[in-house]
Parts: structure tokens; C-alpha cells; sequence
């Protein structure tokens, strides 16, 4: 059952909400190549199907490392994230079928012209494989993305990233409101509108000239229309303090989204880290059932041989066996094979590939080849105090709310400005007075300029809005002392993963080692017939389990050392 257990942890997982959280796929199996058959003389070779795998099947082609044992091994190739290309069409009859070259999946294009015959047909092939243009070939496929270029492409192109982006930007236009809150709103009302009845006199306020400028009759002589504009603005000149206290609050907006973004990034990056090493802990989990595979067919093959035999040395329960721990590692490589797909679909998401473009990932070994020394606790606490985005986001709001009670607290006293105002009338039927002691209601020109002190008497409203700026204050105080005891706790709990991550990576190690020995003395006296079969599945079963506790341990220690840099805020030096 250790088998089973050790199988099954080539199957990463990615916990639900969070994209790439747990471990994931791997490299698939070997398919065979078919043998091509000979063509009939005369008749045009239909375009050899490529192996694709088993039919049905979702399993792809081998990647490096994830070959059978010895000779057996595959040619490497890299992991990649498109599509499972299904088993190639059944071969269509000559008449009907051009083919181009590099054509042999998808080069195929029906013929417009009527059945030819063989040799004519055959001809006209050759012509079009000798005029095919060069630009049919194949495009170049892109290199495979290592982890540092994953996590640079998902910190600037996730989608989340760029939905922080854009909140920055709204903070940055608030920023360049309060800046400019100074400069005056200018209120400016244009009109005209009719009829306007006649009104006549000599324009020094004397009586009415004509008889229907006189009032109380329906005499309204030659009506016309009435034109207006007014308008007036107010300069602050001195406001208690109030218009700098709301440029300093508003200047703390671009600081809290450009936290908030870099908290985003970082949250990406490291998803980015364990859909990676995800992968490639599935990777290494199929190369770990790919050799147990293969030595249970060899030792499935030695029973059956035996039992031909009539050898005592075993029995037909052995064989039952063996198949019993074949068939489970088959279902086990299938979840594999599966969690791995679900990585690599991950790392295309994270990475905001296309959904026709195939996200190609290195293969890398999650051991390291050398110890790199964990910073202590003490460090990592003081990392996270320079560099967590949070504390520079909380910092900046709280001097945001320090100037809004400054402004509460002087709105109380009045503002002084500069004012001006201007009201210019036309009326086409009305005549203009010139002297300033008659009232023109019609043609009326004034402007002026003057200082002006404006402010409010609602005392009680003034004294509610300044006790709720200051408890928002408080509010933020006490979220400020959460986050950092929220932080100081995570930095604990991932740098304790972190260290007993290490321990296990190296105590997994040593057992797989002695494990591997150890199978290698059961199959060699099972071979020589020396040793019994419960010998041999116990050292199998004990192989698995170190195998895939050794690539689970590295992974929680890959991954743990990316959640340290998130959580701390800042990178692992290469020297720590």
C-alpha cells in the first residue's frame, strides 16, 4: 500500500480559490511508434500517423527523465502546456487529397479537381512538393520558461496585477484633485429666451415714449428677445490650513496603491512558484513510477516464466500480486498525468498565455544540489518590517486620517477668498439706461472684484463629523497593531515550515538511498532465486514510499522558501 501512497504524490493538487497551490504534474508516458506499412506499387503512401498514445487516452508524450531505465530511456523533451493533439485522420483516397510539404498532421486540403488518374495525379504531387513556398514549414517553438521568467511574466501581466494597476491610477487622479482644490470653480449661466414686450423711454429713466410700453393693457407694440450671462468665481487665500492638510492626505493615495499592488505581485509571483514546482513534483513522481513500472513487469515476467516452469520458489498468489501493485501504479500515473495537465494549465493562466499558445516550462530537479542556509527567525521578522507592502499601505492611511481630523478641526473657522462676478443682459426691444439710478433690468452690464469670507454655523454637525474622522483614526490605529501581529505570526508558522522542510528533504534522501540498495539485493536474489517474492514487494513498497516522500519534501521546501520571500517582502539572498 506504500506503493499506492507514494504513487499518488505525483498527483499535485491546487487548492481551490488560490491558482497553483499545491503540487502538480508531471511528464507522461512512452508510446510506441507503429510500424509503417509498404505501399502498393503505384499507389501514392498516405502520410504516416503520428503516435500519439494510447486512443482515448490523455497521456502525452514522454518529457525528459520520465523514460523507462537503461536503454529504454526516451529522447528528453520539455513540458508543455497545449492541447493533446487526437490520433491523426484515416487516410483519404488520391483523388481527393493534395498534399503539401510538412503536412503529415495538418497540411491536408481537399482537391477542387475530379478524380485523375494514378500516374497523372502522381506528377502533379511532385510539382507541388517542388513549388511549395518555405513559409509552410513549421514555426519555431518558443523556449521553455524557467521559474524567474514564469514569475516576472505573472507579476506584470496577471490580470489582478493589472486591476491593482488601475485602482493606482485612481488614487493618483485623487491625488491630482487635492492638489489643484485650490484653483477656483468658475460658475458661468448663458440664455436668451422671448418675447420680451416693448420698452421705451430716453434712456435716462424718463416716462415711456410709446404707448405700449405702458403696462396693464394686452398692447405689447414690437416684441423681442433677451440674452444673458452671469458668472463668478472664488480664489482661496488663506484657508486655516485646511487646502495643504488635503494635499498631504491626498499624496498618501498613490502610496497605498502602490502597496496594494506590490502586495498583488508578490500574492502572483508566488502562485506563479508553486504551479512551477508543482509541475515539476509531478514530473519527478512519474519517473519514480516509470522505474517501478518497469521493474514490476521484469519481476512479473521472471513469475511467469517461473511458473511455466513449475518452479517451487513461487506460486500463482505472487503473480496475483505483482499485477494487484501494476494495475494501482497505472492508476496512479493516470492522476498524475492529470495533475499535471491542471499545473500546466495553471502556469498558462498565471503566465495570461493565449488559449491557442502552448506554455513550455524547463525541467528542473527539485533537490538542490547544496544547502542554502535559512535566515533565522529574528531576521526574517526584521525583513518583514522593511519591506512588507502592508506596513507601507497602513502607514500611508493613517497619515491620510491624521489630515482629515486636521481639517475637521479647523472647519470651524471660515475661509478668505478673492471673488469675482460679472452679469451681462441684452434686450432687443427694450431701451439700454444710462444713467446709473434707473433700475435696467433689460441691459444690464456690472463685474466686479472684492474679498470674501465664507464659512458655516452648523456647530453640532461639525462636531459629529470630527469625532467619526477621529474614530476612523482609532480604527486604523488598532487594524495597523492586527497586521503586524498577523504578519510576525505568518513569517513564524511559514520560516517553522520552512526549517522542518529541510529536515525532512534530508532524512527522505538518506531513506531513498537505502531503499534503492535495498531493492537492488530483493531483485538480484529473486533472480538468483534465493530470495521469495514478499522480500521483493517489500523493498518495492519501501522504494515508493522514500521516493515519493524525498519528492514531496523538496517541493514543501521549494515552496517554502518562495512563501518566505512573499511573506518577509523581499527575496532570499543567494549568500542566506
Amino acid at each position: 500500500m506504500a506503493l499506492v501512497l507514494a504513487a499518488g504524490v505525483a498527483g499535485a493538487q491546487l487548492t481551490p480559490g488560490s491558482v497553483g497551490t499545491g503540487s502538480s504534474p508531471s511528464s507522461g508516458s512512452t508510446g510506441s511508434s507503429p510500424t509503417p506499412s509498404t505501399p502498393a506499387p503505384g499507389a501514392t503512401p498516405a502520410p504516416a500517423t503520428p503516435d500519439l498514445g494510447t486512443p482515448g487516452s490523455d497521456a502525452p508524450t514522454t518529457v525528459p527523465g520520465t523514460g523507462a531505465p537503461e536503454g529504454t530511456r526516451p529522447t528528453p523533451r520539455v513540458g508543455t502546456g497545449g492541447r493533446e493533439l487526437p490520433p491523426s485522420p484515416p487516410g483519404i483516397a488520391p483523388s481527393s487529397i493534395e498534399e503539401t510539404p510538412g503536412s503529415s498532421q495538418r497540411g491536408q486540403a481537399i482537391s477542387p479537381a475530379p478524380a485523375l488518374a494514378p500516374s497523372a495525379e502522381a506528377e502533379q504531387v511532385k510539382d507541388g512538393v517542388a513549388e511549395a513556398a518555405d513559409s509552410e514549414a513549421q514555426p519555431a517553438r518558443r523556449a521553455p520558461l524557467t521559474l524567474a521568467q514564469l514569475v516576472a511574466r505573472a507579476r506584470e501581466s496577471d490580470s489582478r496585477v493589472e486591476e491593482a494597476t488601475a485602482e493606482l491610477r485612481k488614487f493618483q487622479a485623487l491625488y491630482q484633485q487635492a492638489r489643484w482644490a485650490w484653483f477656483p470653480r468658475f460658475e458661468i449661466t448663458v440664455g436668451a429666451g422671448g418675447p420680451t414686450p416693448e420698452a421705451r423711454n430716453d434712456g435716462l429713466g424718463g416716462p415711456p415714449t410709446t404707448e405700449a410700453t405702458l403696462k396693464g393693457d394686452l398692447n405689447f407694440g414690437r416684441v423681442g428677445v433677451t440674452m444673458f450671462s452671469t458668472g463668478n468665481a472664488v480664489l482661496p487665500l488663506y484657508t486655516f490650513g485646511k487646502l495643504t492638510a488635503l494635499e498631504k492626505a491626498g499624496a498618501q493615495g498613490p502610496v497605498v496603491g502602490a502597496a496594494l499592488r506590490e502586495r498583488m505581485r508578490n500574492e502572483v509571483g508566488f502562485q506563479a512558484a508553486q504551479a512551477y514546482f508543482g509541475y515539476q513534483l509531478a514530473r519527478d513522481g512519474l519517473q519514480q513510477i516509470e522505474e517501478v513500472s518497469k521493474r514490476l513487469e521484469d519481476a512479473g515476467q521472471r513469475i511467469d516464466r517461473l511458473l511455466k516452469e513449475d518452479s517451487a520458489q513461487v506460486s500463482a498468489v505472487d503473480s496475483y500480486k505483482v499485477r494487484f501493485f501494476r494495475q494501482l501504479v497505472e492508476a496512479r500515473k493516470a492522476e498524475a498525468l492529470q495533475g499535471r495537465q491542471l499545473a500546466l494549465a495553471a502556469i498558462g493562466l498565471l503566465a495570461n498565455a493565449g488559449p491557442d499558445d502552448a506554455v513550455t516550462v524547463v525541467e528542473e530537479d527539485l533537490a538542490l544540489e547544496e544547502d542554502v542556509p535559512v535566515p533565522s527567525l529574528e531576521q526574517a521578522l526584521v525583513r518583514a518590517e522593511q519591506y512588507r507592502p502592508e506596513f507601507t499601505a497602513v502607514a500611508a492611511g493613517i497619515a491620510a486620517r491624521e489630515q482629515e481630523v486636521f481639517i475637521r478641526e479647523r472647519s470651524y473657522y471660515p475661509d478668505l477668498g478673492l471673488a469675482g462676478f460679472y452679469d451681462v443682459r441684452f434686450t432687443t426691444s427694450a431701451t439700454r439706461q444710462r444713467t446709473p439710478f434707473a433700475f435696467d433690468p433689460f441691459n444690464d452690464r456690472t463685474a466686479g472684484l472684492g474679498l470674501v469670507m465664507r464659512g458655516t454655523f452648523d456647530i453640532p454637525i461639525k462636531d459629529a463629523q470630527l469625532e467619526q474622522a477621529r474614530a476612523e483614526l482609532d480604527k486604523l490605529r488598532a487594524q495597523e497593531k492586527q497586521i503586524r501581529a498577523g504578519i510576525r505570526l505568518e513569517v513564524a508558522k511559514v520560516h517553522g515550515e520552512l526549517v522542518a522542510a529541510w529536515s525532512r528533504a534530508r532524512a527522505f534522501g538518506e531513506a531513498e538511498r537505502n531503499a534503492r540498495r535495498w531493492v537492488t539485493a530483493a531483485f538480484t536474489a529473486f533472480d538468483l532465486g534465493t530470495g521469495d517474492t514478499r522480500d521483493l514487494v517489500d523493498a518495492f513498497t519501501a522504494y515508493a514510499q522514500a521516493s515519493g516522500d524525498k519528492g514531496k519534501s523538496w517541493h514543501d521546501v521549494r515552496v517554502g522558501m518562495a512563501a518566505l520571500a512573499r511573506v518577509t517582502g523581499a527575496p532570499l539572498a543567494p549568500s542566506e
